[in-house]
């Protein structure tokens, strides 16, 4: 449920049991993520030991977690806005492993976000709008949840926390004030852990700024294309195969964005992303999860 400072806290039955990783697992270089399921020796005193990670469903390497059902990806149109380039680059990793995506614009209270709403519906992603402060949106939320693991990612000050509380207000989990002079949050969730909301498992994870986005995972050139929900109808259609997407005469993907089928933001983010694949090194794609 919970991995800080070489402990793990595991769920047995009901009950919270800490651990600690077997030296075995190092020489195994296996690292227990959040959301793993695990076998466990306990000890005498009432705590434990990791004995063994069972194989995993799928794993993120930010935010660190394993076996997860869906991303909800936490946004906000004020103090601060989210760059949809980090949303974008966020959703193409979880597109790509498989993973449901949900985009939750928070604080439209302050801010209903028209256009992140417009943009992220138009290319298939169930969208909703919240509020933290008044509740609103809360319970369809819940809804989305319910029987699934999912995790809570975005950049720092979007509220990931404040929509937990809200969910449950008996989690009372640390939320900062986002500096008004620097439009962003600060840090107040530095490590991982699941909660239980009804019958779903929620994980609130760190935020990152731009600068961290930089380090989340990042798909091969090849696959970045079909990580983009609404690329897919016209990824072949294109008149070269091998189409880039990104500047071929003929190319499918480019008309529909010219005709406005396709957001301009969307092929935006697509064309950071494929040059920083393009020009990625292969003892960096070995590091990624």
């Amino acid at each position: 449920m919970k991995a800080l400072s070489g402990f793990y806290y595991v769920d047995l039955a009901g009950e919270t049991v800490t651990c600690r990783g077997r030296g075995k697992l190092r020489h195994q270089r296996v690292s227990p993520l959040v959301g793993d399921r695990v076998e466990i020796t306990l000890n005498s005193d009432g705590t434990g030991a990791v004995e063994a990670v069972l194989p995993r469903r799928n794993q993120l390497a930010r935010p660190a977690v394993a076996n997860i059902d869906q991303l909800v990806i936490l946004c906000a149109n004020v103090n601060p806005i989210s760059d949809p380039y980090l949303i974008d680059r966020v959703s193409s990793v979880a597109e790509g492993k498989g993973y449901e995506v949900v985009v939750a614009i928070n604080k439209c209270d302050l801010d209903p976000g028209d256009t992140l709403a417009k943009t992220y519906a138009a290319a298939g992603f169930p969208v909703l709008r919240i509020s933290a402060a008044t509740g609103e949106g809360v319970g369809e939320l819940r809804a989305l949840l319910q029987g699934k693991v999912s995790a809570f990612t975005g950049n720092s000050g979007v509220g990931k926390s404040s929509v937990l509380n809200a969910l449950e207000p008996t989690f009372a989990i640390e939320t900062g004030e986002v500096s008004e002079k620097l439009g962003r949050g600060r840090h107040t969730t530095r490590h991982v852990e699941l909660f239980r909301v009804g019958d779903a498992l929620v994980a609130d994870t760190p935020g990152f700024s731009s600068f961290e986005a930089e380090r989340l995972d990042l798909l091969d050139k090849e696959a970045l294309g079909a990580s983009f929900r609404e690329f897919r109808p016209y990824l072949d259609r294109c008149r070269f195969v091998g189409c880039s997407h990104t500047k071929e005469k003929g190319c499918a993907v480019l008309e529909a964005v010219e005709a406005g089928a396709i957001p301009q933001s969307r092929h935006d983010s697509y064309m950071r992303l494929y040059l920083e694949a393009k020009e990625r090194r292969p003892w960096e794609e070995k590091q990624t999860l």
